[in-house]
C-alpha cells in the first residue's frame, strides 16, 4: 500500500510539473534555467520514479527498463540543455550516449509489457538486444554513406545524427506491432500514444533542425516528456495477453542476424566502404546470436530431458505408471501382464531400503532382457511391474514363463545372495475391452497367483485359466 501511495503522489507531481511547464511555455516563451533546465527535466525524473514504483501487477523487467529509459534520457536532456545556458560545457558525447542507450531500454520495456511475466528468460533478453543492436546498426550503416555526402561533420557526428531518426522509426514500427498483437485496452493505448508522442516530437525536432527552423525551448519539446509520462502511466494497468509475441521476437532476431551478416559481407567485398566502428555492432549481433543458439540448444535439451523424466521411473529407468497407462490406451490388441514380487518386503525390511532399491534395479534388468521388441515394460510403483505386448495367446504364455524364469536363480546384493519370486497375472486386450477393465482383470489374475501360488494365471472369458 505504501508503494502504491508513493506511485500516486509521483503521478500527481509529474502531471502538475508538466502542466506548469506548458503554462510557462505559453505565457513566457523566453528561455530560462528554471523552466527549461530544471522543470522540464524534473518531469522526466518523476516519470522514472513512477515506473520504478509501478504496482506489483506490472512485470518488473518492463517497469525497470522504462524507468531507466526515462532516467537516462532525462540525464542526456539535462546535459544538452546545460550547454545551452552555461559556458562550462559538458561533452556532447555524453548526451549522445544517454540518448543512444534510451532506445534499447524502451524496446525491452515495451516488448516485455506485451504480456505479464514475473521473470525474463535469457532468450527473450538476447532477442531484444539482437533486434535493437542489429537493426539500428544496419539502418544507420546503409544510410550513413549517402548522409555523409549531405551532412557536415565527422563520421561519428553523422552516425549519431542518423541513429536518432532510425530509432524513432523503430519506435513507430513498435506502435504498429504492439497494436496488432495486443488487444485494445487502457495499457495498450497509453503505450502506443506515448511512443507516438515521443517519436513524432523527436522526428519534428530533427526535421526542423535540418531546416534551420528549430527554436530552443519550443512547446513541441514537451512531446518528449509527455510520451515518457504516458509510458510510465501505462504500467499501472494490467497487460492483456498478446498474440504470437514469442514468434515475432524470434523472427525479428533472425532478420537482424541475417542483415548483420549481409553488412559484414558488403564490408568484406568493398573494404573501406563503411567506417570500422559501424561494423562493431554487426559483430556483436552475430556473437550474441551464437550465444542465443547455445541457450536455445540448452533449453531444448533440458525440455527433452524433462519429457523423458516425466515418462520414466527414476529408480529403474523403465517407463513409469503414467506412460504405461498412456501406451496401454493406444494398444488395440495383445496382452497386459501385471507382475508383483514375492519376498521383496522381507528383504527390504531386513537389509534396508538401499538393498531393496538394488534388488529392484536388478529385477528390472532381468525382466527387460526377455521382453520382446515392441513390448513395453514399466515399474508401476513399489515392487509391482507391468508389461504390454502385441502377441498371441501362446506367445503371451511363453513370455510369462520367461519372465518368471528370470528369477529362478539368486540375486547378488552387496551383503549376500537373495531369492525372490514373482506372481504374474495377465489378460487379453481387444477393441471391445476398456483399458481400465483389462487392467482390473490382469490384477485379479495376479491376486489369484498371490493367494494360491503357482505359475502365471490368465484371465480369459470371465474366468481364470492356468495354462501349462
Amino acid at each position: 500500500m505504501h508503494s502504491l501511495s508513493q506511485n500516486l503522489i509521483l503521478k500527481w507531481l509529474a502531471s502538475l510539473a508538466l502542466l506548469i511547464h506548458l503554462a510557462f511555455r505559453l505565457i513566457s516563451p523566453e528561455n530560462n534555467v528554471a523552466v527549461d533546465l530544471l522543470l522540464f527535466n524534473l518531469v522526466g525524473l518523476l516519470t522514472a520514479g513512477i515506473a520504478f514504483k509501478a504496482p506489483i501487477l506490472t512485470d518488473r523487467i518492463s517497469a525497470i527498463s522504462i524507468g531507466l529509459a526515462a532516467l537516462i534520457w532525462s540525464l542526456g536532456s539535462f546535459f544538452s540543455t546545460w550547454n545551452s545556458f552555461f559556458q562550462a560545457q559538458v561533452p556532447d558525447g555524453i548526451s549522445d550516449l544517454c540518448y543512444s542507450i534510451f532506445y534499447p531500454l524502451v524496446f525491452l520495456g515495451v516488448t516485455r509489457s506485451f504480456t505479464y511475466k514475473r521473470s525474463v528468460t535469457a532468450l527473450e533478453l538476447l532477442d531484444t538486444i539482437i533486434i535493437t543492436v542489429g537493426l539500428i546498426s544496419i539502418f544507420t550503416a546503409f544510410l550513413l554513406k549517402p548522409a555523409m555526402l549531405s551532412f557536415e561533420g565527422t563520421t561519428w557526428q553523422v552516425f549519431t545524427s542518423i541513429l536518432y531518426p532510425v530509432g524513432d522509426l523503430l519506435l513507430l514500427a513498435m506502435v504498429l506491432i504492439y497494436l496488432l498483437l495486443t488487444p485494445v485496452g487502457i495499457r495498450s493505448l497509453l503505450i502506443a500514444t506515448g511512443l507516438l508522442s515521443f517519436a513524432l516530437s523527436d522526428l519534428f525536432f530533427i526535421w526542423s533542425s535540418l531546416n534551420g527552423s528549430y527554436t530552443f525551448g519550443s512547446i513541441t519539446d514537451d512531446g518528449w516528456i509527455f510520451g515518457l509520462l504516458l509510458l510510465s502511466f501505462s504500467l499501472g494497468f494490467p497487460a492483456s495477453e498478446a498474440k504470437f509475441s514469442d514468434k515475432i521476437s524470434s523472427y525479428s532476431a533472425t532478420i537482424a542476424l541475417i542483415a548483420s551478416s549481409c553488412l559484414l559481407g558488403v564490408a568484406a567485398l568493398k573494404p573501406g566502404y563503411f567506417p570500422s566502428f559501424i561494423l562493431i555492432p554487426a559483430f556483436i549481433t552475430i556473437a550474441l546470436a551464437f550465444i542465443r543458439m547455445s541457450f536455445a540448444l540448452s533449453e531444448a535439451n533440458t525440455a527433452g530431458m524433462e519429457r523423458v523424466l516425466a515418462r520414466t521411473d527414476e529408480l529403474t529407468g523403465l517407463s513409469n505408471r503414467r506412460n504405461f497407462l498412456l501406451q496401454l490406451g493406444q494398444l488395440k490388441s495383445g496382452f497386459i501382464f501385471l507382475l508383483d514380487l514375492d519376498g521383496f518386503k522381507r528383504i527390504n525390511d531386513s537389509l534396508g531400503h538401499d538393498a531393496g532399491d538394488q534388488l529392484l534395479k536388478q529385477v528390472a534388468n532381468r525382466f527387460s532382457r526377455v521382453i520382446p521388441n515392441g513390448a513395453q515394460i514399466a515399474r508401476l510403483g513399489g515392487d509391482e511391474f507391468g508389461v504390454i505386448a502385441q502377441v498371441d495367446q501362446l506367445e503371451a504364455f511363453e513370455l510369462a514363463q520367461a519372465i518368471k524364469a528370470t528369477l529362478s536363480y539368486p540375486i547378488t546384493l552387496t551383503a549376500q545372495h537373495v531369492v525372490v519370486d514373482v506372481s504374474i497375472g495377465y489378460a487379453s486386450i481387444d477393441p471391445t475391452v476398456d483399458v481400465i477393465d483389462a487392467l482390473r482383470r490382469a490384477d485379479l489374475a495376479m491376486y489369484q497367483v498371490k493367494v494360491k501360488g503357482g505359475g502365471p494365471v490368465l484371465w480369459e472369458k470371465g474366468k481364470f485359466e492356468k495354462i501349462g
